[in-house]
């Protein structure tokens, strides 16, 4: 009864408004009780729906006036154009696998794993011990926590041929994250205005990164088994670069898993040039058929800066991963990250060693193996049923993605416009090239949200491909 009579009151007084002068002053809310024979309550509830819908406003001890129209001055910020100058480089758009998409879309854009291949239990527990613990309030080393830096040393040392001294503790710099650890080192090691060899194609986030650091990137072609070492060579040659970026186990789009060989041939070649090699073990935890083996395990004399990440393989609200550099280029890493943000949570560092060290962490990664291949081959088989035009050239032995090439003149922009109209989300391969796109490729996601609906996504992709071609 209440709401029905608050809702008529509002008509009334809605109708009342749209006659008067901004500013006018509506009767007290006894007169309206009067008026309208209704209770207080009502009123108030009445009064406060045209509130909220902007049409009158409350001066506290003086009344409920109609709200004056205000016209917005556009904002000028013409003179930052001068204060800022030219950015030193283009900087890429923010990636497509970073949106938002709605709960009901068929997701195969995302870069992270689905939450029902997080160690859930593990991870809540963890941080619950952490915010019991000293970690909570203490500030901890620059470098990270002694035993988390412990942990990544000892993860590599495994992997470490006898003959090759593992990395010790001291070697290791925990981030925030990979991205920010990418940031550092491109800053540090490669410098403003200084060629940075890179694949192609290669993680946005890496390409990203080298922009905002302002370096100059040389794309270096990378197929299947990774990229070619007399291609490598030339391009050492000719640019006199010291670094090159890579991805030797299950890249960021492709998938691709160098041979153990081709890794031992890139190693060499970077030797040679007495260059660095910055490896990016992302995907370690997301191996299906493989086991991977880090270059850096081959590498005692510093070549090798080794990336790890826990952030993806953990939970995404744990950003912790660490680089492994040994000699002045871990000081000067260390001193760049000094300079952007001090030191990693203590409260994060500790969580993420909680979580690694814990026994059930070995039993998820097996049980997430298993999850994986499962989620890939659903995708691989539904793509070859309903969407044969999108070829995949390699099966993944591990990481989280697919990639695919479509038929030559294939319009991405429109693809992907399509595929969405449709309920369905992919990333189109245009920003994992840091040049011109070697040709029109989708990278499709496996880890997402409801894997059942990949043959529905697959057909939709297929049929989207049709009419692209018409």
């Amino acid at each position: 009864m209440n709401n029905d009579s608050s809702s008529r009151i509002a008509t009334r007084l809605r109708e009342w408004i749209a006659k008067a002068a901004p500013g006018s002053r509506l009767p007290s809310t006894r007169s309206l009780v009067a008026e309208y024979q209704a209770s207080p309550v009502t009123v108030q509830k009445a009064l406060q729906t045209l509130t909220a819908q902007g049409l009158i406003e409350s001066r506290p001890g003086v009344g409920t006036f109609v709200r004056a129209v205000r016209t917005a001055r556009p904002s000028d910020y013409g003179w930052q154009t001068a204060a800022l100058r030219s950015p030193l480089a283009p900087l890429p758009p923010a990636s497509s696998t970073m949106r938002t998409v709605p709960n009901d879309a068929i997701s195969f854009h995302s870069g992270y794993p689905d939450r029902e291949l997080l160690p859930e239990r593990l991870v809540r527990a963890a941080l619950v011990r952490a915010a019991r613990g000293d970690a909570a309030l203490s500030r901890p080393p620059a470098a990270g926590l002694p035993e988390l830096q412990s942990w990544f040393a000892h993860e590599l040392g495994t992997s470490t041929p006898a003959g090759t001294t593992p990395p010790n503790p001291s070697d290791v710099v925990v981030l925030p994250g990979s991205q920010s650890g990418l940031s550092s080192i491109f800053s540090a090691l490669v410098g403003t205005g200084q060629p940075l060899l890179l694949e192609s194609p290669s993680y946005w986030g890496a390409i990203l990164a080298a922009a905002q650091a302002g370096v100059r990137v040389v794309p270096v072609p990378s197929g299947p088994d990774g990229p070619e070492p007399e291609e490598l060579a030339r391009a050492f040659d000719e640019t006199g670069a010291r670094v090159f970026y890579a991805q030797p186990n299950y890249a960021n789009p492709t998938g691709a898993q160098w041979p153990a060989r081709r890794g031992e041939q890139v190693l060499d070649v970077v030797r040679e040039n007495g260059a660095f090699l910055v490896e990016d073990d992302w995907a370690h935890d997301f191996g299906i058929t493989t086991t991977p083996v880090p270059i850096a395990a081959r590498d005692d004399s510093g070549h090798v800066v080794y990336l790890r990440s826990l952030t993806k393989s953990v939970s995404p609200a744990i950003r912790v991963a660490a680089v492994i550099a040994r000699g002045p280029a871990r000081e000067r890493i260390l001193a760049d990250r000094a300079a952007e943000s001090m030191y990693v949570s203590g409260l994060l560092q500790a969580a993420a060693l909680d979580v690694v060290t814990q026994p059930g962490w070995q039993t998820h990664l097996r049980g997430l193996r298993h999850q994986l291949e499962s989620r890939r081959d659903l995708l691989v088989t539904s793509m070859r049923e309903h969407a044969p035009q999108a070829h995949i050239e390699q099966v993944p032995k591990g990481g989280l993605n697919l990639w695919a090439r479509l038929p030559d003149g294939t319009d991405l922009e429109q693809l992907t416009r399509d595929c969405e109209s449709a309920g369905v989300i992919i990333a189109a391969g245009t920003e994992w090239f840091p040049a011109e796109p070697a040709g029109p490729f989708i990278r499709l996601n496996y880890a997402g949200p409801n894997p059942g609906a990949f043959p529905e996504g697959a057909r939709i992709i297929g049929q989207a491909i049709e009419r692209n071609g018409l």
